[in-house]
């Protein structure tokens, strides 16, 4: 008898189906559950800081998702891609709604450009113990009971395109019986809380990616633009300049003793009697992928595409264009277009084994990077052709910086000043006071670079009139408000994101050639607003280019600028 009833029990496992349309409303249900509790747990949290609400509009939320989504599953339900369609829609849910959970990340068309440019390093720096396990769990477990799962499909083509035709009109009835009853309150809801809409999964990622791919296609149609063609030096019978434009990662201004952070992080620079460090900046986006380009662009963050930008030069082909030497070192997995046109070299583990580990090095080695360059020995054995003294020359440093989330990579060992920090990339599960710690090692390491570079530029005073340039690409949230990281929406993202350090310094020879007062600029950097939009022109300003697409007002230095100025022929 027991033989019996096992065999029996075996018979009907193996004759176990599930009618599809089961399937979809499990597909469905798994989604409101597991990638869709954050949404809903933000759309209670709103209608608790109410006065009063319907409870019935309240409990309405979770029907509106599954009604929305079983309005959209049943198109992608025909036999052929029924089960690839739905495998590849659970594993990229259950990545998107881990980073979406535990790090604040929306996810918009700009988030989708940073995912499609991080580099293999960068992404690599979010695999831990934890984002493994849970992938395996919300998204490796139930793709594979699906791919076993006996399916049964409807006999005919006809026939399932009308069982799939009714599913979608009594899904789109229903929710058209709920807005009927509560739109007001939902239009209410929508029009204060937008971010609702890019939270729900698998829309928020998908309506992304189409947007994404939409602008890419638009931008291959953009015919290439040139700018700043007239571009010429200014006469001068000083000394050339040479300037160093360092573009910061990640750092924000909230964490930088300069700007007023209560903790020594400033500690090198703030040796540095001239350096001036602005209090006031806002970056045009929250990304590099962004900013970097934006800020490079004349275009200004009101009026910034990306597609344009894309499309045309940028002021490092307007410099070149007017006969100065231009240089880009990079430190951060890429330019984004910026460098494409002028010379450039990525800073390897081959070149410097010793301060580099996982494909990333320390932002020190660019201080070694500038040595070889400038054929000065500034602590690198030099060996490359030397620069061409007498011309002027611009040499951007791209740093690794602060990028996250793990922090604890960018800075050796012996910089882990403040105790103790945070030495894993799951970083929500840190302490607070250790991630902090661990940010602000970044931060100071980053400090000593810049203070390094100071020092390399005074050691070219006999040749050169020079200047340091500092600003980040963004800034960084670190847990406030539930937000960790960067990227989020512009209009949605807080100042840690978008305030960010700015930093200048020049040498005595340069202030006095081009007549700038540095008491002047001490009290902007006090007191004045400025953004990115500023560095176009500032750079042109200062090395002293002459060209139509130059803005006076935009140049932070030309209102420092005493009379006899190098402006007046502009």
């Amino acid at each position: 008898m027991q033989n019996f009833l096992k065999s029996q029990f075996l018979r009907r496992g193996r004759d176990l189906v599930f009618d599809y349309r089961v399937v979809l409303c499990l597909i469905t249900v798994y989604f409101i559950l597991v990638f869709n509790w954050k949404v809903l747990g933000h759309f209670y949290a709103i209608l608790g800081g109410l006065e009063a609400f319907d409870p019935v509009f309240a409990a309405s939320a979770p029907f509106v998702l599954f009604f929305g989504l079983m309005a959209i599953f049943p198109i992608f339900s025909f036999r052929p891609f029924f089960k690839p369609f739905f495998v590849f829609l659970i594993l990229t849910s259950a990545v998107v709604s881990f980073a979406m959970t535990h790090y604040g990340i929306v996810f918009d068309r700009s988030m989708i450009t940073n995912f499609a440019e991080t580099n293999p390093s960068e992404a690599a720096s979010y695999l831990n113990v934890r984002s493994v396990l849970l992938f395996a769990v919300t998204g490796m477990l139930p793709v594979g009971i699906l791919a076993f799962m006996p399916v049964r499909y409807a006999p005919s083509f006809l026939r399932g395109l009308g069982q799939k035709m009714l599913i979608v009109v009594i899904s789109l009835s229903c929710l058209g019986g709920i807005g009927f009853g509560y739109f007001k309150d939902y239009a209410s809801v929508g029009r204060n809380n937008k971010i609702l809409g890019k939270e729900v999964v698998p829309v928020n990622y998908i309506a992304a990616s189409i947007q994404y791919a939409k602008h890419r296609l638009r931008a291959t149609q953009i015919p290439f633009r040139t700018i700043g063609n007239d571009a010429r030096m200014t006469p001068t019978t000083g000394k050339p300049t040479l300037m160093f434009l360092v573009v910061g990662e990640t750092a924000r201004a909230a964490s930088v003793a300069a700007n007023g952070y209560d903790r020594p992080t400033s500690e090198f620079t703030g040796k540095i009697p001239d350096l001036v460090a602005f209090q006031n900046v806002t970056s045009c986006g929250t990304a590099t992928a962004v900013s970097v380009p934006c800020m490079f662009s004349p275009m200004t963050h009101s009026t910034y595409n990306e597609g344009i930008a894309d499309n045309s030069e940028n002021l490092l082909d307007v410099l070149a264009k007017a006969g100065v030497d231009v240089f880009w070192n990079e430190n951060d997995g890429g330019c984004k277009g910026v460098c494409d046109r002028i010379a450039n070299r990525t800073i390897s583990d081959k070149e410097f084994p010793g301060m580099c580990a996982g494909g990333l090095c320390f932002d020190e080695t660019m201080i070694d990077a500038v040595g070889q360059e400038l054929g000065a020995e500034t602590g690198a054995e030099t060996g490359d052709e030397k620069g061409d003294v007498g011309k002027d020359r611009l040499i951007v440093l791209h740093l690794n910086g602060s990028h996250g989330p793990t922090y604890y990579e960018r800075y050796p060992d012996n910089f882990r000043h403040f105790m103790p920090d945070c030495q894993q990339s799951d970083i929500e599960n840190c302490t607070q006071q250790e991630l902090v710690n661990t940010y602000d090692n970044t931060i100071r390491y980053t400090d000593f670079v810049i203070a390094r570079l100071v020092d390399a530029l005074k050691e070219q005073s006999e040749h050169y009139n020079t200047a340091l340039l500092y600003v980040s690409d963004h800034g960084e949230s670190l847990g406030e408000s539930g937000l960790y990281l960067h990227g989020a929406p512009y209009f949605l993202a807080p100042a840690e994101q978008t305030h960010v350090p700015m930093m200048f310094w020049m040498s005595s020879g340069l202030a006095q050639d081009q007549k700038i007062d540095r008491g002047c600029l001490d009290g902007l950097a006090r007191t004045g607003a400025f953004s990115h939009d500023n560095l176009f022109s500032t750079t042109l300003g200062l090395m002293q280019v002459e060209t139509s697409i130059y803005d006076r007002t935009s140049d932070i230095l030309a209102a420092c600028v005493q009379k006899g100025d190098r402006y007046a022929r502009r």
